[in-house]
């Protein structure tokens, strides 16, 4: 009877570690599956030598946590770069095609040549960081333009108190660049070509993330 009761409080006490074990062996099978699933697409997409690796396995994670996404597109901003380098992608995850890779501006405020400072601070004129999902779109004083809202809590949630928005401008060209030897700058808003600004905002409008890095 005593050896009975043994082996039962052993089979008791043994159950949750057997569970944890479990647990713990399917979030890393899943893991392995999500960096193979990364690595897969970045390779088709064919990013190699214009984003890094690491860049982009940020963003798809980010991406794949954003849980209010409604579009299979991915765009990323990899604000370590000049602004003289085309920094910013549009990836089509389904499709895997790089759809877009254009220059884009960043805060007057954030730095010159290269953004170094950002902030989520009203009237700060800097870039924020982090990730964020596109809304709807509006005529403003910059034009057509996309509503953000920032989804990176502290970094960059204040996206809509700030009118961070997407839009087109004249000093985000590449005339621009060969003129004054960089990109001109915005208030925070990451401003693109305007012969690609319209094309790009109706594309990735309504629910897609977009994820900005430096």
């Amino acid at each position: 009877m005593k050896k009975f009761v043994h082996i039962l409080v052993w089979a008791v006490l043994a159950m949750p570690l057997a569970v944890f074990a479990s647990t713990s062996n399917k979030q890393t099978e899943q893991q392995a599956t999500t960096e193979s699933l990364i690595k897969e697409t970045y390779n088709k997409v064919g990013l190699k030598g214009q984003l890094d690796f690491e860049v982009y396995r940020d963003a798809y994670i980010a991406y794949d946590s954003a849980k209010d996404r409604r579009k299979s597109l991915l765009t990323i901003i990899d604000y370590s770069r000049p602004s003289t380098e085309k920094r910013f992608f549009v990836i089509d995850l389904d499709k895997q095609e790089l759809l877009y890779n254009t220059y884009v501006s960043h805060g007057v405020n954030s730095g010159g040549k290269t953004a170094t400072k950002f902030s989520n601070v009203v009237n700060s004129r800097k870039t924020s960081l982090g990730t964020f999902l596109t809304d709807d779109t509006y005529y403003g004083g910059n034009g057509y333009s996309l509503r953000l809202d920032g989804l990176s809590k502290g970094q960059n949630d204040k996206a809509r108190e700030r009118y961070i928005v997407v839009h087109g401008a004249d000093y985000a060209t590449e005339s621009f660049i060969r003129q004054n030897g960089y990109l001109g700058r915005s208030w925070g808003c990451p401003a693109l070509p305007p012969e690609l600004a319209r094309d790009i905002i109706d594309l990735i409008k309504d629910g897609s993330v977009i994820y900005a890095t430096a």
